[in-house]
């Protein structure tokens, strides 16, 4: 089941309220959903994606989510798994935004591990 860019919307709204304000501070520019698919460009397409970014730059800091990443990958799951996969998603790139607010990277260097380990078992 591939929900709808709209559906996916008010999903990622009433996750994102499950989440404590404090989690909110100094982001600017909130949580975002964003229709394209983001495919890592460093693996065979179709192989890796992008659900979610944290991003820190001129525009502020805010969360971007890839409804077209989220399509690709659970095109074959119920509405429960997705649920559950937004909600990963945006907890992971809150982690990144509260270890870059206090200057830390363990997130950071956990996801290039992953990636690193992913690019060699290809």
């Amino acid at each position: 089941m591939v929900p709808s860019y709209e559906t996916m919307g008010d999903w990622l709204e009433e996750i994102a309220q499950e989440f404590p304000d404090a989690f909110f501070e100094e982001l600017d520019g909130g949580i975002q959903l964003e229709e394209e698919a983001r495919p890592d460009p460093d693996f065979p397409p179709g192989e890796m994606y992008i659900m979610g970014e944290y991003c820190n730059d001129m525009l502020g800091r805010y969360i971007v989510l890839y409804y077209g990443s989220f399509a690709a990958l659970l095109s074959d799951e119920d509405e429960e798994t997705w649920k559950d996969e937004i909600f990963a998603t945006v907890a992971h790139e809150f982690t990144h935004h509260m270890e870059d607010f206090a200057g830390l990277h363990a997130l950071d260097d956990k996801d290039a591990e992953f990636l690193r380990q992913a690019r060699e078992e290809e």
